[in-house]
């Protein structure tokens, strides 16, 4: 299904739009040592909401990044997965150089800026990438990657503007693919 379908599927699926609100609330992040994710996660500079323990069998550790609405967990009994299975992770930034170079002064191995050619969307199997920021700091269009101690895949996007349906097929703040494909132009 593409942009344009999806933004539609909902008026034409006769069901129409939810009248309530779904919010993602928390990502839950595979690891095998809750304390030295726990210095990981603390020294991004995000804000640690709980640190519990039942016996020595259980234990949630909560952090928000800042300005996010959605949180991560991660401890010890939360989830059956493989540490470091989670990936592809989004953090939405407005200026990635600047969160970059924080990140790195944190201590952080983040990758060089990369963005996509003649795509939509960062591409998994990186065929189409190329190294450096997008030429016209294109919205949604450069990335940055970087791991936790157990490999859980995280991105930084820099998104200055979002997308919505009402955008023209010149608008200077997107790529041409992310323009055509919310107007359903092959």
């Amino acid at each position: 299904m593409d942009i344009k379908q999806t933004q539609n599927a909902s008026a034409s699926d006769g069901l129409g739009a939810l009248a309530f609100d779904m919010k993602l609330e928390i990502a839950v992040l595979p690891v095998a040592d809750a304390d030295r994710a726990k210095r990981f996660y603390a020294g991004l500079g995000w804000r640690l909401d709980l640190d519990f323990k039942r016996g020595d069998d259980y234990r949630v550790i909560q952090f928000t990044p800042p300005g996010s609405g959605c949180s991560v967990i991660f401890g010890k009994n939360i989830t059956l997965s493989a540490p470091g299975s989670m990936q592809g992770l989004y953090l939405i930034v407005s200026d990635i150089e600047m969160a970059r170079k924080e990140l790195l002064r944190r201590g952080v191995a983040v990758g060089e800026p990369f963005h996509d050619a003649g795509g939509v969307f960062h591409h998994a199997d990186a065929a189409k990438l190329v190294r450096g920021l997008n030429p016209r700091r294109h919205s949604y269009a450069t990335f940055a990657a970087f791991n936790d101690p157990d490999g859980n895949g995280w991105l930084l996007q820099e998104i200055t503007a979002r997308l919505s349906g009402d955008l023209s097929l010149d608008d200077p703040r997107f790529t041409p693919e992310v323009l055509k494909a919310i107007h359903g132009v092959s």
